[in-house]
């Protein structure tokens, strides 16, 4: 929704409700070179070669393709979609030169090293934000589900605020940055919130505090447009959808469904609620801030702020209850078996644990980056 429908519908921004709780993901995807293992900036040749109006899109830098699903009716359908799309990229690749890895970040290539797409939106954004957009060479999953109208959409994402630390940590996959280890599982979240409309949601009170919300920001000109709402859960208008942007990049196809199957049964299940009238859950701004900080830092070893007397648990068992209690959503879903994948997540450790033991077992950030590109392409998780 452009500056100018907003000021024409006088705030008023129309919600394309989606009857069912369709999917749809967005990759991003990093280019390596494969001789230095860096990234190499040939989005263009792709897209060249591929097209940009389709499923295959630029992205920030000229290091990234992002590849979009279409619009699925269960995991299973976003399976065989992504992994067909996936395997087109990786044949260009094989043709033009260069491998492909789906991970939050690349373990030692600089940002200031690698070209800016040639595109407007982008050029914009570099010239507005300066150095926090400079630093964005991250790379992320995004998961849309289907939610009956606007206000389903802002009930809902306030709840899922409170699932914002165990989307993170199943996904973690940024624990490198210039060479050197973070300290983080997710060093991309925290690179991302330089921006100034990036973070955590505000708690919104129905849709029309989100379209005034909107109307100013672009009366004040702090947007041009509701895309530059980079929220870690926003609503989507035009596609009729709740988009969870937490989530690194993940870097195997497995796992990109187990996340996919958790996203859409957690929508589902308090779209359920909220149309029974039930109180969604709900944790002070605060409370998410610090569980989101302890999911990028600590990853799968956080200890989960489970109410607000301040009680906690271990993550790993939070996420297990979670699980336990979306089965039967799962079920209608036709996720069951998806769902369930995410507990051989936490089972086999994440993706930044595993680039840990690779880095730890052969010292050499080449070999990590070696074996996220076999990871991509088999489809079996990296071992050291």
């Amino acid at each position: 929704m452009e500056i100018a429908n907003i000021q024409k519908e006088n705030h008023v921004i129309q919600f394309n409700g989606s009857p069912r709780h369709t999917v749809g993901v967005e990759l991003e995807i990093s280019l390596v070179d494969p001789e230095t293992r860096a990234l190499i900036p040939m989005a263009g040749d792709v897209l060249a070669t591929l097209g940009e109006e389709g499923c295959f899109k630029p992205e920030l830098f000229q290091t990234i393709v992002e590849i979009n699903s279409d619009v699925c009716e269960n995991v299973s359908q976003i399976r065989s979609d992504l992994s067909a799309k996936v395997d087109i990229l990786r044949k260009v690749g094989e043709e033009q030169g260069f491998q492909i890895m789906c991970t939050g970040t690349h373990p030692f290539s600089r940002p200031r090293e690698l070209p800016i797409t040639e595109k407007e939106r982008y050029q914009h954004l570099v010239n507005s934000m300066r150095w926090p957009a400079q630093r964005l060479l991250i790379c992320g999953q995004h998961v849309h589900v289907g939610v009956p109208s606007g206000e389903h959409a802002i009930a809902v994402m306030n709840a899922i605020r409170c699932f914002i630390p165990h989307l993170l940590v199943l996904s973690a996959s940024s624990p490198f940055w210039k060479r050197g280890d973070t300290g983080l599982a997710s060093s991309r979240i925290k690179i991302f919130e330089g921006l100034p409309t990036a973070g955590l949601p505000p708690k919104l009170t129905n849709w029309n505090e989100f379209t005034t919300l909107m109307g100013t920001l672009v009366k004040s000109g702090t947007i041009t447009s509701i895309r530059e709402i980079w929220w870690d859960i926003r609503p989507h208008p035009v596609f009729g959808t709740l988009e969870i942007r937490i989530c690194d990049a993940i870097n195997n196809i497995t796992e990109i469904c187990a996340i996919t199957a958790l996203v859409q049964c957690l929508v589902a299940h308090f779209t359920k609620l909220y149309d029974a009238g039930e109180i969604l859950p709900a944790f002070k701004r605060w409370t998410i801030r610090e569980n989101k900080w302890r999911a990028a830092r600590h990853g799968d070893e956080m200890l989960f702020i489970r109410n607000e007397r301040g009680e906690q648990m271990p993550i790993y068992d939070h996420i297990r209850q979670t699980v336990e209690r979306l089965g039967p959503t799962a079920a209608d879903l036709g996720c069951s078996a998806e769902l369930k994948q995410v507990m051989d997540i936490l089972d086999r450790r994440p993706n930044y644990i595993r680039q840990r033991n690779r880095y730890k077992a052969t010292q050499s950030y080449e070999s990590v980056v070696d074996g996220l590109v076999e990871e991509f392409r088999t489809d079996i998780p990296m071992s050291s």
